[in-house]
């Protein structure tokens, strides 16, 4: 089979919006499977995007029931904000130093090596000083790259806050504005690129219809790979 062969796709269904992997193949029939990945969908060579998603709808409710039903993975251990530890920060890794000063967080970007030194306060909780310096850090950069995503559409910024949602990167409200979670930061710039463009595109077409992949694909052309890496990147990040 040809890459060309494999698409990443999304459809409504049951006012959910789920992701799925679509195979064309040398078979004659159109199948559903659903394991730890999510929903894959065979479909023979010559059968159209049309067909197939007719196909996945007329089983909408097993389709939901499965996905629901699936084992959640288990809870990443909680980090522990020890001396040396390594933590990940816009795809790479930084050296926690622990210290003594005001309950400052401090960025040390020069030399071969990128540390990240807490400088606590006697009796200062480790834990919550890196938190704060985390969210401050990713609060800083989220608003300066939802301005440059907006500037490209011509549209004015709204207001940047961020999220601790269990299920969502990010959300867009006319009343509330773009909210990212906090998390992201410690991804590689192009994958918090494409959820920043994803909830930009919410700014024109708050729905996700054909016109808002239009506008999410003039922002970012390859974010049918990047929700992919996203969603392999997402296990394994730091749980603090």
């Amino acid at each position: 089979m040809s890459a060309a062969a494999v698409e990443l796709r999304e459809i409504i269904l049951g006012g959910q919006r789920i992701a799925y992997t679509l195979r064309r193949g040398a078979r004659k029939t159109l199948g559903l499977r659903i394991d730890h990945r999510g929903l894959t969908v065979g479909v023979p060579l010559r059968v159209g995007l049309r067909e197939a998603e007719a196909f996945i709808r007329s089983h909408a409710d097993w389709v939901v029931e499965k996905l629901q039903a699936r084992p959640s993975a288990p809870p990443a251990a909680a980090f522990e904000p020890v001396e040396g530890a390594s933590i990940p920060f816009l795809g790479e890794a930084w050296q926690l130093r622990l210290g003594r000063g005001n309950n400052r967080v401090l960025w040390h970007e020069q030399g071969p090596d990128k540390v990240l030194e807490l400088a606590l306060r006697g009796g200062a909780d480790a834990r919550q000083l890196l938190l704060r310096g985390l969210q401050q850090r990713s609060l800083e950069l989220f608003t300066h790259r939802v301005e440059e995503f907006c500037l490209r559409l011509g549209r004015p910024t709204p207001a940047v806050g961020l999220s601790n949602a269990r299920t969502r990167w990010g959300s867009c409200s006319s009343r509330s504005g773009i909210r990212l979670h906090w998390r992201l930061v410690h991804l590689p710039l192009g994958l918090i690129d494409y959820v920043v463009a994803h909830e930009v595109a919410h700014l024109v077409e708050m729905n996700h219809s054909p016109r808002f992949w239009a506008v999410v694909e003039s922002l970012y052309p390859d974010h049918l790979a990047a929700r992919k890496a996203l969603r392999q990147a997402a296990a394994h990040l730091p749980s603090i």
